[in-house]
């Protein structure tokens, strides 16, 4: 502070002396007014993307590895279910009808028996779309009632589905399908939300927005299986449609749904050979789309790869190398509801990463996007990393 007045001091001495030699006009200052400099206060920390940071590095490659499969494991023995993901360090769990055969109360009665770390959960999904396709009993109307009614009729089905799913202790929905078909032979019929994108897309965006804060949504199936006919279970249903069609006739419920806030988006085993001849679970190029086009920076899962080995192509034969595939074209999680080693495939993927097949950032960057979904289903009182006054900083 004495600085500062011996300076102004010295600027009134000068003027002073201005005055007294005549009337020459001073100078004019261009320069902004400077203000006086304070200490910045720190970036904030947001304490959940630390506690992410802090435990991806201290993963191991398996580890990491093991964290983007999601498996299915048979019956309804929470502690044989338990032990099972504790072995394989799996990042998730899906269940299907024998694993919720009885009430929601007994289903949450299984999944409260399966907790192993309070700070990054394992994902527990279940298909729960209503209708045809529901693993929870659930009352609520179905896509294709939906259709008729008003969009926001979406809103409130889903607000109760999730709700369903919430109280049987599940985590996530794969149950949004943001397929379009008018085909009424189509398996995908008692599914879909309509026959035009327009329809689809407004029941989607409704459905997700009742789903928030309850359960994590999920779109499905990536680019559309409407637009590839066929039924995936058995064969790679395939498509020339051009990029140009898709735009207008498939993508718009995506990017309806993605605008909403869906957290997960299903990619499916069909090929758009106008678009890349590999199916778009394991392509590239429509992994590029949905983050670039479509702005999607959530969890991209692939639908159940056992699937691919189903079709009956040899190059589609190995589970262990689909699963590569997937993670090199851009997928984050792995489902896997077929019989699959998860400790085998976790090797397989750690020895990709070291011969290069599969690059390391790509494993991290699912890695993470994994943990960041797991962590926000922790519950309010999960542990966090120590970031000291930079965290409180962050609550404000």
């Amino acid at each position: 502070m004495r600085t500062r007045a011996a300076g102004i001091g010295l600027i009134v001495a000068a003027l002073a002396l201005c005055a007294c030699a005549g009337p020459a006009a001073a100078p004019v200052s261009t320069a902004p007014p400077r203000a006086w400099e304070q200490p910045a206060e720190p970036e904030p920390v947001d304490p959940d993307a630390a506690y992410v940071t802090a435990r991806l590095a201290e993963l191991s490659v398996v580890e990491q590895a093991a964290g983007v499969i999601m498996i299915r494991v048979p019956g309804t023995d929470a502690g044989g279910i338990k032990a099972r993901l504790a072995e394989t360090g799996v990042g998730g769990l899906i269940l299907m009808g024998d694993n919720t055969a009885g009430s929601i109360e007994a289903t949450a009665a299984l999944t409260s028996g399966l907790a192993i770390d309070p700070g990054l959960p394992v994902l527990i999904a279940v298909d729960q779309e209503g209708g045809t396709v529901a693993r929870l009993p659930d009352a609520g109307p179905s896509a294709r009632a939906l259709a008729g009614q008003a969009p926001e009729a979406a809103r409130a089905a889903f607000a109760a589905r999730a709700g369903i799913v919430a109280a049987a202790g599940i985590d996530v929905n794969f149950g949004i399908v943001a397929d379009v078909t008018g085909d009424r032979r189509s398996f995908l019929a008692p599914r879909v939300f309509g026959a035009d994108a327009a329809s689809v897309s407004a029941r989607v965006g409704e459905a997700v927005a009742g789903e928030r804060g309850i359960a994590l949504s999920t779109l499905k199936h990536f680019p559309g299986h409407g637009g590839a006919p066929g039924d995936s279970h058995a064969v790679i249903p395939q498509t020339a449609m051009s990029l140009e069609e898709w735009r207008a006739s498939q993508a718009p419920p995506f990017a309806a749904g993605i605008a909403a806030g869906a957290e997960l988006v299903m990619t499916g085993h069909l090929r758009y050979t106008a678009v890349d001849p590999a199916p778009a679970s394991l392509s590239p190029a429509w992994y590029r789309i949905l983050r670039e086009e479509l702005g999607f920076t959530g969890v991209a899962v692939t639908d159940d790869l056992s699937m691919l080995q189903a079709s009956g192509e040899p190059g589609l034969a190995d589970p262990y190398a689909n699963g590569i595939a997937a993670l090199a074209a851009g997928a984050d999680l792995l489902l896997y509801v077929g019989p699959v080693d998860p400790a085998e495939l976790s090797r397989r993927i750690a020895a990709a990463v070291a011969d290069g097949t599969l690059p390391a950032a790509r494993l991290a960057e699912a890695a993470e996007r994994v943990l960041t979904l797991r962590r926000a289903v922790a519950p309010s009182d999960a542990p966090y990393v120590r970031c000291g006054e930079l965290c409180e900083i962050a609550a404000r």
